[in-house]
């Protein structure tokens, strides 16, 4: 008990381990910040240094060019890739189901006329000035996606400059604290045309921190509007906050119990930050240093890895398969070593349940989106799946990125979708295999054997009158094999050659690469794949005439 009362007055030491945890690691190349609930990784982001964050940024941009079929425009907003503005996204925008509209007393909403996608190259014609917000970032060969519907998020608001709109969050679920922020809606002054929505956190929040967060957003507009009149096109007017700013505006509630970082500096920002918000939460952050890194001592790094492994381990012995595509995400679920009891309904509802909750972690973790299939555990009872769907519905509650999900389909098929803003933290800090191009394959040394000998008849057939010798440059494991399994085929097909077959082997290139050379004429490529350039080889006449295929070693140069 005292304890507890100590940690509510922000003195004593706090467990990171217990109730819910902000974990700062700063670094001078990158930033992590993990948010634990009772040890368990529940959210995490990274950020490096020199990386351009755009999604959130307001940019002055210019129409380069309207693609009337796609119903779209592409906005240069000064980056390599033009942004993408489908004209649904340049329309006014009406609030969204999960928030409750909200109509101001005294102030009647002013008729408009009416917009449609018909008239938006009439009102941004080619070379026209625009002002647009990024509401999704670059992902693969995709440029940024945009719209003109700016919002400015503040710690409790979120100021809407282009329409005199007004809602709360209906994830306040409490009528009274409901009635609470209408009235307080009511009372802000709000400039004309612009509107406000009160977020999540708002709930409990005193009047005076509304007051605060609105003046805020305001003056932030102003100097939007300030630089957007002063500078030429294309220019970048805002830029959203990083990662530590971020995660003191969003996550630093009175839900979070302890706030811990490594990095002095770092902690003094924050508490800068937290004091202007709340004298508690600026108790609540404390400078941690630890023999080991932070992410390490409180089993955060182990976590990570095993979350981002494609085969997800769950409590019950069942494990989930991820994998990613560039159409959709697919999850495989599978019981595993969960045995369970005799009631086999029972223990596959059980792995589906659990694997519901885990599946909407780890969409969180891996901040992945686009479309989702999950192919569930099939499930003989109708209220065995309304409970899984129940569940993944619940779990998702407290995702941030919008979502929907479909029931399950008789064949035990999930489908959802989860709003994609930014790549995927695997893409993010991954690259492709620059051996298997991200397909994590390789063709088979065997299936290697295969086409090198029958492109190597094709090559006989086709220069057996001016062609003498061969040379065959392969893989070394490729190699391996013709010197063991296929070495009478090879004898076989240097019968059919007008000189002799010789085989090289190259370490350094590529499994599925190879090339069929001429050493009478320099060793001119008579035919090769995959093959930047062909290595270095001795002059023709360097080996002595053999009766059947000749196999040499590209670095021991020795004739086998």
């Amino acid at each position: 008990m005292i304890n507890t009362v100590k940690h509510f007055l922000g003195f004593g030491q706090c467990n990171p381990r217990e109730g819910t945890t902000i974990v700062i690691n700063s670094e001078k190349l990158e930033r992590r910040v993990a948010l634990l609930e009772d040890g368990v990784l529940e959210e995490y982001s990274i950020e490096r240094e020199g990386e351009d964050n755009i999604v959130g940024g307001i940019f002055k941009g210019r129409v380069k060019n309207i693609e009337p079929g796609l119903k779209a425009m592409f906005v240069d907003i000064g980056y390599e890739k033009n942004a993408f503005l489908h004209f649904w996204d340049a329309l006014p925008l009406a609030l969204d189901s999960s928030l409750e509209e909200i109509q101001r007393e005294g102030r009647p909403r002013k008729k408009q006329k009416k917009i449609t996608s018909k008239d938006i190259p009439d009102i941004y014609p080619i070379g026209s000035e625009i002002m647009v917000q990024v509401t999704k970032g670059p992902i693969s060969s995709k440029g940024p996606r945009v719209t003109t519907n700016i919002s400015l998020a503040g710690r409790y608001i979120v100021l809407m400059p282009f329409t005199d709109q007004f809602g709360i969050s209906r994830k306040i679920d409490d009528p009274k604290e409901r009635q609470r922020l209408r009235q307080i809606v009511q009372k802000l002054n709000v400039p004309e045309g612009m509107g406000i929505i009160m977020r999540t956190v708002a709930q409990g929040q005193r009047f005076r921190h509304f007051v605060r967060d609105l003046a805020m957003l305001l003056t932030q507009w102003r100097e939007v509007e300030e630089k957007f009149a002063t500078n030429p096109a294309p220019m970048c007017v805002y830029r959203e906050p990083d990662l530590i700013e971020r995660t003191a505006r969003d996550f630093l509630t009175d839900n979070v119990d302890n706030i811990v970082c490594d990095n002095l500096e770092t902690t003094q920002r924050m508490q800068e930050i937290a004091g202007k918000i709340s004298r508690r939460s600026k108790r609540h952050i404390q400078y941690h240093q630890y023999r080991q890194p932070i992410f390490e001592e409180l089993g955060i790094e182990k976590q990570i890895n095993e979350a981002f492994q494609r085969q997800v381990l769950l409590p019950c012995g069942g494990y989930l398969v991820i994998d990613e595509t560039e159409a959709l995400i697919a999850i495989d679920i599978n019981t595993g070593r969960n045995k369970g009891n005799k009631d086999l309904d029972k223990t596959i509802l059980e792995t589906n349940l659990e694997s519901a909750r885990e599946i909407a972690r780890q969409l969180r973790l891996r901040n992945i989106g686009g479309l989702v299939v999950v192919d569930f555990i099939d499930m003989r009872h109708r209220k065995d799946q309304m409970a899984v769907y129940k569940a993944m519905k619940d779990a998702l509650k407290r995702d941030k990125a919008k979502t929907q999900v479909m029931q399950i389909t008789p064949i035990g098929l999930m489908e959802m979708t989860r709003q994609r803003i930014n790549e995927s933290l695997l893409d993010y800090v991954n690259d492709h295999c620059p051996y298997c191009h991200g397909r994590g394959r390789v063709k088979s040394v065997m299936t290697m054997s295969v086409e090198i000998q029958r492109q190597l008849k094709a090559t006989i057939m086709r220069y057996r009158d001016n062609v003498g010798d061969m040379i065959v440059v392969v893989n070394s494991d490729v190699l391996s094999r013709f010197k063991n399994e296929d070495a009478k085929l090879l004898m076989e097909l240097e019968r059919q050659c007008a000189g002799r077959l010789i085989f090289r082997s190259d370490p350094s290139i590529h499994r599925e690469a190879f090339a069929i050379l001429n050493p009478a004429n320099n060793n001119k490529p008579l035919f090769q794949v995959n093959m930047s350039a062909p290595p270095p080889f001795p002059p023709p006449g360097a080996y002595p005439p053999r009766k059947r295929a000749v196999f040499v070693c590209t670095f021991s140069l020795i004739s086998l």
